[in-house]
C-alpha cells in the first residue's frame, strides 16, 4: 500500500515538505503504541534520513520507544555522529545492532532458488535474518527509513535490504554480497530486478510478513549548482514505494554518457569516507565511464584504514584488490576468506580488473599499505593542490594547462556509466 508519493526530476523537497509527508503517511495508518525506527548510520548522512527520523520522534514522541541504526557490518555510531544526523532526538533511544550474535533467523532461501536467479553460479542456501528487537520487540509499527540510489550489491539500494542487510547478520550479509559480486557489478547497477534484490524479496514474502514495516525512501541527488536536492520521497508497505522511488532515482542518479572518460577525479567526504570498503563507491560507481586503460584519483583525506570492521580490515591487507579470477581462485583455497564471502565481494567490488588505473590519496595510510593492496599511491597535498575540489566543478573540467578531467564530489549518491557500456 503507497501512502505517500511526491517527486519528479525537478522537484526539491524541502526539510518541512519532508516531515509533512511523513506525517501525512503516518496520519493514514492511525494510532500506534509502539514504534521502532531503523534508519540508515552515519555512512548515509545525506539520505534525509535523519530530517525523517527526528520528524517521526517529534510526531511519535514517547510511543518510539527504539532506535536501531541499520548498520550492517559498519562500526557502531558514535554519540557525536547521532547528535549530529538526528540532532535532538535522545541518545537514550539508540540502540547498537549486534551483527553477531543479536539476530533471529526467519528462514532460510533454498539453495535451488539461488542457483535458479543466479544461473548456476551459486548454489547455498541463504538465511533471513534480522536484529532480534525486531522480533522481540512487539512494535506495532517498524519504520525503515532510507535513500534509494544505485548500489554495487542489490542493483539499487534499500526497501528490505535496511531490514536484512542493515539489521541482519553476517552470514546472510556475506552471502549476499557474495552472490552480486559473482554475479557481475555490471549486470546490476542501477536495476531493481537483480539475483540479490530477488532473494530478499523471497524473504519478505515468506518469512516477514508478520513484522509491521512501513518503509520511507527519499531520491536525493546532486543540482546543476553542485548542492544535494531531494528530488523525491515515497512511503508504503510494499515495494511499490520502493519501485517508484527506483525509476526516479535512475532519472536523476544516473549519468548517462556519450564517450568512456579518460580520466576521473572522485573527492571523498572526510566525514563519510573513512575506509575504502566505503571509499570503494569511487571505484563502482565509475567503472562502467571510465574508457580502458583509463585513470581514477582518489582524493580521500579522511583514509585511515580498509575495513569497517576489523576482521575485514586484516583481510583485505592479507590478499589486496587483485580481480574476479584471483579473487574467485582465492576463495576455494583459502578457509579465511570461505568465512568471509563479504571480504571476498569487496575485493572482487574494489577491482578494475586491470582495465584501468586507481589512484589513492590518503589523509592517514602509508604508501606502502596503499600499495600492499594493488592500488597505486598519490600524495594527498601534492593532488589537492593540483585537483582543487573547492575550484572544480560537477563533471567535465579543463584545468590551466589544458588537462581535461571529469570530477565527482560524492560517488555516493550517483552511478556513472558510458552509454555502450551500460547497454552491454
Amino acid at each position: 500500500m503507497l501512502l505517500f508519493k511526491r517527486g519528479d526530476e525537478s522537484d526539491s523537497l524541502s526539510q518541512e515538505e519532508l516531515k509533512e509527508g511523513l506525517v501525512t503517511a503516518l496520519e493514514k495508518l492511525g494510532p500506534k503504541k509502539k514504534v521502532l525506527v531503523i534508519p540508515p548510520d552515519f555512512t548515509r548522512f545525506h539520505s534525509r534520513a535523519g530530517v525523517l527520523t527526528v520528524a517521526a520522534w517529534e510526531y511519535y514522541q514517547g510511543r518510539i520507544t527504539d532506535i536501531l541504526p541499520a548498520i550492517g557490518t559498519h562500526f557502531p555510531m558514535t554519540k557525536a555522529e547521532i547528535k549530529k544526523m538526528f540532532a535532538g532526538v535522545p541518545l537514550s533511544l539508540f540502540r547498537e545492532h549486534d551483527w553477531q550474535r543479536g539476530l533471529t533467523t526467519l528462514g532460510r532461501v533454498p539453495g535451488e532458488y539461488l542457483k535458479e536467479i543466479s544461473g548456476g553460479l551459486i548454489d547455498y542456501d541463504w538465511p533471513a535474518q534480522v536484529a532480534n528487537l525486531l522480533v522481540e520487540g512487539n512494535f506495532d509499527l517498524i519504520l525503515s527509513l532510507g535513500q534509494v540510489v544505485p548500489h554495487e550489491v542489490v542493483g539499487m539500494a534499500n526497501y528490505n535490504k535496511n531490514i536484512f542487510v542493515g539489521t541482519g547478520g553476517a552470514e546472510g550479509i556475506n552471502k549476499s554480497h557474495f552472490l552480486g559480486a559473482v554475479y557481475g557489478m555490471e549486470r546490476m547497477m542501477g536495476r531493481t530486478d537483480t539475483p540479490v534484490r530477488r532473494i530478499l524479496n523471497y524473504a519478505s514474502e515468506h518469512f516477514a510478513c508478520e513484522l509491521p514495516i512501513v518503509y520511507a525512501h527519499t531520491v536525493v541527488a546532486m543540482s546543476e549548482s553542485g548542492r544535494l536536492a531531494t528530488r523525491g520521497l515515497y512511503i508504503g508497505s510494499d515495494i511499490e514505494c520502493f519501485t517508484k522511488a527506483a525509476e526516479l532515482s535512475l532519472k536523476v542518479n544516473f549519468r548517462m554518457l556519450k564517450q568512456p572518460l579518460k580520466k576521473v577525479v572522485v573527492y571523498l567526504d572526510p566525514a563519510e569516507f573513512k575506509s575504502t570498503w566505503l571509499g570503494n563507491k569511487s571505484i563502482y560507481r565509475t567503472r562502467m565511464a571510465i574508457a580502458d586503460n583509463g585513470e581514477l584519483i582518489v582524493l580521500a583525506p579522511g583514509l585511515r584504514e580498509f575495513g569497517e570492521d576489523p576482521g575485514i580490515d586484516k583481510l583485505i591487507r592479507k590478499y589486496g584488490y587483485v580481480g574476479t579470477p584471483k579473487v574467485l581462485d582465492l576463495v576455494k583455497k583459502e578457509a579465511d576468506l570461505q568465512e568471509n564471502l563479504s571480504a571476498a565481494a569487496h575485493l572482487i567490488h574494489g577491482s578494475s580488473e586491470d582495465r584501468f588505473s586507481i589512484t589513492y590519496c590518503p589523509g592517514e595510510l602509508t604508501r606502502e599499505e596503499i600499495e600492499s593492496v594493488n592500488f597505486r599511491y598519490g600524495d594527498l597535498a601534492d593532488n589537492l593542490k593540483k585537483y582543487d575540489p573547492q575550484r572544480l566543478t560537477e563533471g567535465f573540467n579543463t584545468l590551466a594547462g589544458g588537462e581535461e578531467i571529469y570530477y565527482i564530489s560524492n560517488p555516493a549518491i550517483g552511478l556513472w556509466a558510458w552509454e555502450q557500456k551500460f547497454k552491454s
